[in-house]
């Protein structure tokens, strides 16, 4: 089964200036936050439902399943333990990593060139590829243990982590718009305090990270160090969280495929619009969406002059946070391991953590594709693919050190 959402990826570069009167004054944002609040979502949901008790009976929008079924469809208590989902190196297999990587730097290139032909891997590329088929056609999640960390330097970790993921992801996106291909995430509060605006983006926090998606395919974390105390990496089925979404609130389903505005927290345009749901293959099940564009993060408000979200919006944003809660699971994340998720198919969160000064949690990211394996890329998502993915070897930046990821105009993003 197929179908394509007819709701396209727009920009508005001049929102439209909402009308009011006494009569009918203008729509304003719900009472919504970063941080979900289950007390106001419960009250939503009783409002909602006390003024349309029909909303459970509503018929799903067309081409929607009424369940979807697959490996990547699961719940946290459906694992029994880490055996099953991670990918111990053998002594043999470390000194292949460490091989490719004195190959890779005897050749003399920048490190936009490293991929499978550079950094081979005779016997772990194999084993690679078919974790590579678990994140796509398995269960969307595996973690490679360990890297030992001390024994490189930091440039020649970041040739060690790309050159492992290409032997799981073709292809690496940029992150943001001066070519970077690399991310730290990390507490940066006080390093970058100068940051004109402050921070809006919790992964630069200690804060927890509530449950969202990254754009791309397949996100690769590789953790230089954890924290002192808290820190759990959270993943979360987004097929199971549909399937309940589908029986039990129908409604949500056609709220969600519908277009958004995600706000560009003042950047040109000023808003897009798409939606938060796909589907477009049979058992692909598609969220796409972090919450903070609609929110607001920290120092980063929401724009005021852009239109808000519904009360129906909201009602969904805490639906599938509290529901990616419910049914997700922990990941006990060492240093040294490198953890890979489907992030079409998944959602991932972040607890609070507490950093020491002997113990600092610094994670290194990627976004990856496989383009032999690769899920049907939604529609109104194309573009953004496109350009995620458009940068060549030339152009690819490896930030050695953490930094706040930036758009082509330098704002933060």
């Amino acid at each position: 089964m197929s179908t394509t959402s007819t709701v396209t990826e727009q920009t508005v570069t001049e929102p439209p200036a909402p009308s009011a009167s006494s009569e009918n004054p203008a729509p304003k944002q719900p009472d919504i936050g970063y941080h979900p609040d289950e007390a106001k979502y419960r009250a939503r949901v009783a409002r909602r439902l006390a003024a349309e008790p029909s909303l459970p009976h509503t018929p799903l929008p067309a081409g929607f399943p009424a369940k979807v079924e697959g490996p990547i469809v699961w719940e946290g208590s459906d694992w029994v333990g880490e055996e099953q989902w991670v990918y111990n190196l053998t002594e043999g297999q470390l000194k292949e990593i460490d091989d490719a990587v004195q190959h890779f730097k005897g050749l003399g290139v920048k490190l936009g060139y490293v991929g499978k032909e550079t950094f081979p891997l005779p016997t772990l590329g194999g084993e690679l590829g078919v974790l590579a088929g678990e994140l796509y056609s398995g269960r969307g999640f595996f973690v490679l243990r360990t890297i030992p960390i001390e024994k490189y330097s930091r440039e020649e970790l970041a040739i060690l982590y790309a050159g492992i993921s290409s032997h799981v992801g073709s292809a690496r996106g940029k992150q943001d718009g001066t070519g970077a291909v690399l991310a730290h995430i990390k507490d940066l509060r006080v390093s970058h305090a100068h940051e004109k605006g402050g921070i809006g983006n919790s992964a630069y926090t200690t804060d927890k990270q509530v449950f969202h998606t990254d754009v791309g395919d397949l996100i690769a974390l590789m953790a230089l160090e954890t924290a002192a105390e808290g820190g759990v990496s959270r993943i979360s089925s987004g097929g199971r969280v549909y399937n309940e979404i589908a029986a039990t609130r129908p409604d949500l389903v056609g709220v969600l495929a519908e277009g958004w505005p995600l706000d560009s927290f003042g950047g040109d345009p000023g808003y897009t619009t798409r939606p938060l749901l796909y589907y477009e293959e049979e058992n692909h099940v598609i969220f796409q969406y972090s919450r903070r564009h609609f929110t607001g993060y920290g120092p980063q408000k929401r724009s005021a002059h852009i239109p808000p979200i519904s009360e129906a919006q909201a009602e969904a944003l805490d639906a599938i946070h509290f529901l990616a809660e419910k049914f997700s699971l922990g990941l006990n994340f060492q240093k040294g391991d490198i953890q890979y998720i489907n992030s079409l198919g998944l959602m991932h969160a972040r607890d609070e953590f507490r950093d020491s000064e002997e113990k600092t949690r610094h994670l290194v990211r990627l976004w990856l594709r496989n383009d032999e394996l690769a899920w049907k890329t939604p529609g109104p998502l194309q573009g953004i693919w496109k350009r995620l993915y458009s940068i060549g070897p030339e152009e690819q930046r490896f930030p050695l050190e953490p930094e706040i990821r930036r758009k082509e105009s330098g704002k933060t993003k």
